[in-house]
């Protein structure tokens, strides 16, 4: 088949490219707020998080030519701003979502400052397999350029289910956010717990920037996010707190992301922008779905403040 004759089908390819690439930040930041969220604690600060985490990884792989560096460096910082989110949330009287906004300003606007001289250079990006190679056709092998951090997403979704089910990790998260006199009663600190668990979901927001910066789109600047990480935050409750969900969830709203573009790549332009506004309507959509006072916080931790 000659380049460029798929027609209509097009479309579909391109909505299965764009899931790859475009669901794998709201993967890794909603499997960490649903680490951070099942121990009892909301983090809406991750959307501060990702951009972090972009610039971090961004500047480590310019400075030193490794993007798995900069991946490295952007969990990491990602988990600083985890435990500055527990450590503040652990003092008496502090509202875990009044910090979660506070701490998305500051981390957004810190690394507006420190990658102003980011945005000029190229840093070194993250490498793709090519499961495309069998095809002489380059929308098919643009949609199966995957790159490895998606393969660990959709690898940690069902391991983080199976740990929440079967460890003793698992059982310690699951009790500090159900019960935490019931953990305190068990001889564990619920704060330690939280702790931990806050800095893991913010290691894993911060991985999910670094693939922004690094693979798609592929740079550094202030517009990067396009609040990717607060609608990630959401998709943790319409995922029921489930990380196998938060994948298949992640998928849609990746796919549903592409939709625009896959459109006008095959001539169509009226109403490009509505088709661009997809996944906010998607988002409206399960919002309105989901929303009744037996089923919208169905699964939810009981020690959420949103549940009290």
């Amino acid at each position: 088949m000659a380049d460029g004759s798929l027609g209509l089908w097009t479309v579909p390819i391109a909505v299965i490219g764009g899931a790859i690439r475009i669901s794998t930040p709201f993967l890794f930041v909603s499997l960490g707020e649903c680490i951070t969220e099942r121990s009892g604690r909301i983090n809406l600060g991750l959307e501060g998080t990702l951009v972090m985490g972009a610039m971090s990884a961004y500047g480590i792989s310019y400075l030193t030519g490794s993007p798995w560096l900069g991946v490295l460096a952007a969990g990491l910082s990602g988990a600083l701003l985890g435990a500055l989110h527990a450590g503040i949330c652990s003092l008496p009287k502090v509202n875990d979502i009044a910090v979660g906004i506070a701490l998305m300003l500051f981390g957004t606007g810190l690394a507006f400052f420190l990658g102003k001289p980011l945005i000029e250079p190229t840093a070194a990006r993250l490498p793709a397999i090519d499961f495309g190679w069998w095809s002489n056709i380059s929308q098919v092998r643009s949609a199966l350029q995957v790159n490895v951090l998606f393969i660990i997403g959709i690898v940690l979704a069902p391991v983080l289910l199976w740990a929440f089910r079967t460890t003793r990790w698992g059982l310690l998260i699951r009790t500090a956010g159900e019960s935490a006199d019931a953990a305190r009663a068990m001889g564990y600190s619920v704060g330690a717990i939280r702790l931990r668990a806050t800095m893991c979901g913010g290691f894993l927001a911060g991985v999910g920037g670094s693939f922004l910066s690094l693979f798609y789109p592929g740079s550094w600047n202030e517009g990067l996010s396009s609040g990717q990480g607060v609608t990630a935050v959401a998709l943790v409750i319409f995922a029921r707190w489930d990380p196998m969900l938060c994948l298949w969830a992640s998928l849609a709203f990746g796919g549903a992301a592409a939709l625009g573009p896959a459109l006008q790549s095959i001539g169509v332009t009226w109403g490009y922008h509505l088709f661009n506004a997809a996944p906010y309507f998607l988002t409206l959509a399960i919002m309105i779905i989901t929303c009744s006072p037996k089923r919208t916080l169905t699964g939810a931790p009981a020690e959420l403040s949103i549940t009290r």
